[in-house]
């Protein structure tokens, strides 16, 4: 007896150490695979590689350590025939009650199929923005800016907004005081913005001063525009806006700021007869 309870506890042993080295194999050689086609000559989108890598590293541990369960049962002489059928049943009668768990496995399906967001993404999904960690068959991981995690389950993923698919543009407002020459600093910031993509590589196109896009009691504002690789609109925005600051301050040319104006009334002026009279 104790002989075949050492037996079946080293098989069992051996059934969860070789699961473990196969999922582990398998992983490696699912991230070497993308990796190599990810660099190929192919050009393969890189976004929808990481996607489906990610995804096969989950279906290929689900499916080994489903076997190994399996293999389990059987060292312990369990009938694995009518368990399946049981569980196939169950399955099935589960099945009806999971109408969610059901719902989140197509969503997530026809999620990866479609390629609608991949794995690295930059999304807002609801109230929740930030890079995509993670997508599964049932839920979607988004990491937030400041460092918090949104888990989505798939079928509650409606409206979506990709912000990594397309080029970004960055826009700038430049506010310039009432006393300054318009059209010198028109032509002040063209010259500023020749020089502009040599600096930075993230610019795709030459940027664009739209001109005068609003006027205030106080200020004039005038807006530049630049398309940029995807999401990097965010560090161009701020590093023109700081060197644009500094070429505008080189060039003399004045920033707004609060100004009051104080009218001063003589006693004759204050006095409505004297104003009639007038």
């Amino acid at each position: 007896m104790w002989l075949n309870i050492a037996f079946v506890g080293l098989k069992v042993l051996m059934i969860i150490v070789v699961a473990g080295i196969v999922v582990r194999v398998a992983k490696m050689l699912i991230r070497k695979t993308f990796s190599v086609r990810i660099k190929g000559p192919l050009k393969y989108n890189e976004r929808r590689q990481q996607t489906m890598s990610k995804l096969l590293e989950n279906v290929v541990t689900y499916a080994v350590y489903f076997m190994a369960i399996i293999a389990v049962l059987s060292a312990f002489t369990i009938d694995i025939t009518g368990l399946i059928a049981g569980a196939g049943v169950l399955g099935l009668a589960v099945g009806f009650g999971a109408q969610n768990l059901v719902k989140d496995v197509i969503t997530g399906f026809f999620i990866i199929f479609e390629d609608q967001f991949s794995v690295g993404d930059y999304v807002r999904i609801g109230q929740a923005e930030g890079t995509v960690e993670e997508i599964g068959l049932r839920t979607t991981k988004v990491k937030g800016f400041t460092g918090e995690l949104f888990i989505f389950p798939n079928g509650n993923v409606t409206d979506v907004v990709n912000f990594s698919i397309h080029n970004s543009i960055a826009v700038v407002d430049v506010n310039i005081s009432y006393e300054s020459d318009i059209a010198r600093v028109e032509r002040l910031i063209q010259e500023f913005l020749v020089d502009l993509p040599e600096k930075y590589e993230q610019i795709i196109k030459p940027p664009e001063l739209l001109g005068v896009q609003n006027i205030t009691t106080t200020e004039i504002i005038m807006r530049i525009t630049a398309e940029t690789l995807p999401m990097q609109h965010f560090a161009v925005s701020r590093g023109i806006r700081r060197d644009l600051k500094e070429y505008l301050d080189q060039k003399g040319v004045e920033i707004p700021y609060p100004r009051m104006v104080m009218v001063q009334r003589s006693p004759e002026e204050s006095n409505p007869s004297v104003i009639a009279k007038k």
